[in-house]
């Protein structure tokens, strides 16, 4: 349902609002409290927006209440991005000529004009938001930090590792790893070895070749497989492990002393080798305090806990070894592992095949994942010219602006893909047909979920690949407009792409696998 889009729209807002750029012309202008006014009303709004989505579906009003809020709120948005875009335009007119600061007072640009039109503007949206609020008020609409969302399934992860697949370029970095875990038996104390490098490179995978390693399995005792993911809770983790460890369920208690005990009590001094793969939290108290204390507690000489992290910071919180990076596959292992699935499905390697199989191949990066979604893409297209459609279209950025299990439709999705020209027109189908085929391609390698199993246009769908660091990078931002934007490409080193894509200019070969992370 559309509604579903509006609770980010106005928490955009609410923050926009609140932005310092607006903040200084509103000042200026005489309008700050005004600013003010609209910045309440729009947390306000935010606070109770939750529980007006979930009634909206069975409350006619409601939802047509909602309809008026989405319109008040582009339009709200207009209104601020013109008063960002003035305080940039300001700010990229200092120091030009006396002359033409004096001749802007009797242009359209005349600060005097500026402040009667968007003083007009601006209450003309709060009498809108106003009444919306009044309205608000009457339905008892529950607040959302009173209410407890419905939580989504954190991934998981085995450590099973399929041996009909191939895998290219890891044998040093096993070798390594598995070395590293060897040399510890000495060791009084538990040791904490993390791998980190970005999504997508590999890192789950490196870590199955060792846990399924010949002799790591003779080494180990004990051999455990927790997935952490999002979901960083200590009590969880250790019942998780003492399952693990006995093969039974946990039905004690979420009292940590107990826990403690039947932890010690089930390990005692067996040299274990526990894998907490996927770890993000990169609060130094929630390992030191709390967590360390339990696992480093236990188990004999030469126990180690294997960390899989995207974060070099979670890495450098947990480590008493030295983190082991894993880097991008070198321009060979990419092509075997591309070329080994584009193939696959009796597509023959033509040399125009090939030519145009090693420019996406530069493309990715050597990023193990995009390979294999380029190549699984490719597999079931013979013609030259799908191979160039393909090469030519970045389709992955409006998933890669997405954060990790976010949820969106497939309808939105496909027109942004539309809306950003990574769609073009191919003989007589049109952008929607092909923009549905992309979507089943996606759908059937990696990059989507389907959460209701419906492909009706309306069915929530949760991206799996974490956000790129790009989307990290915009979200670090203020919220500004592209217009402002424009304007403010002078003092940073950013640009407006295809109109509303943003992407980071960077120089050196590192900083390029950052943005070809936001091209899958």
């Amino acid at each position: 349902m559309a509604e579903s889009l509006l609770l980010p729209v106005v928490e955009g807002l609410a923050g926009k609002a609140a932005d310092a750029l607006v903040q200084t012309v509103t000042r200026m202008c005489g309008l700050d409290e005004d600013r003010q006014t609209l910045e309440r009303h729009l947390l306000a709004v935010q606070c109770k927006l939750a529980n007006a989505e979930e009634r909206s579906q069975t409350n006619a009003y409601l939802r047509s209440w909602m309809e008026k809020l989405k319109a008040v709120a582009y339009e709200a948005d207009d209104v601020l991005d013109d008063f960002q875009y003035e305080a940039l335009r300001r700010k990229a007119q200092i120091g030009k000529s006396t002359s033409r600061k004096v001749l802007s007072y009797v242009t359209c640009r005349s600060p005097l004009l500026f402040r009667f039109a968007m003083s007009r503007k601006l209450k003309g949206v709060l009498e809108k938001i106003k009444e919306l609020v009044e309205e608000m008020n009457m339905f008892g609409l529950e607040n959302s930090g009173n209410r407890e969302g419905p939580q989504l399934p954190w991934r998981q992860t085995h450590s099973k590792l399929d041996e009909s697949t191939n895998i290219f370029g890891r044998d040093d970095d096993k070798e390594g790893v598995v070395k590293l875990l060897l040399d510890q038996q000495d060791q009084q104390n538990v040791q904490v070895l993390p791998i980190f490098g970005m999504g997508g490179l590999g890192k789950t995978t490196l870590a199955k070749m060792v846990y399924n390693d010949q002799d790591v399995q003779q080494h180990f005792q004990l051999k455990m497989w927790h997935c952490v993911s999002d979901n960083f809770d200590v009590i969880a983790i250790v019942k998780s492990i003492i399952e693990l460890a006995t093969n039974e369920r946990c039905d004690l208690s979420d009292n940590i002393e107990l826990l403690q005990k039947k932890l010690d009590g089930t390990i005692g001094r067996k040299r274990f080798l526990l894998v907490l793969d996927d770890v993000w939290n990169e609060e130094k108290r929630m390992w030191d305090d709390e967590l360390r204390p339990l696992l480093c507690s236990v188990g004999g000489p030469g126990s180690v806990i294997l960390v899989t992290c995207r974060s070099k910071q979670v890495a450098s919180i947990m480590c008493t070894i030295k983190p082991h990076e894993l880097a991008f596959l070198g321009e060979e292992d990419s092509w075997e592992l591309f070329s080994k699935k584009a193939f696959s499905n009796g597509v023959e390697q033509q040399a125009e095949l090939v030519a145009i199989g090693r420019k996406i191949v530069n493309k990715c990066g050597g990023l193990p994942l995009a390979l294999k979604t380029m190549g699984g893409l490719l597999s079931s297209k013979q013609q030259v010219q799908e191979w160039k459609a393909i090469e030519e279209t970045n389709i992955g950025d409006n998933v890669g602006v997405f954060p990790k299990d976010y949820e969106m439709q497939k309808d939105m999705l496909i027109q942004l893909w539309m809306a950003n020209d990574f769609i073009r027109e191919e003989g007589m189908m049109d952008l929607t047909e092909k923009g549905e085929l992309i979507f089943h391609e996606l759908m059937s390698k990696v990059e989507l979920e389907n959460i209701s199993g419906l492909f009706d246009g309306k069915a929530p769908l949760r991206t799996l690949l974490a956000p790129s660091r790009i989307y990290q990078d915009f979200n670090r931002l203020p919220h500004v407009s592209l217009r402002a934007l424009h304007w403010q490409s002078m003092y940073a080193n950013f640009k407006v792409v295809n109109a509303k894509h943003l992407r980071r200019h960077d120089d050196g070969p590192e900083k390029a696998h950052t943005s070809l992370s936001f091209w899958m």
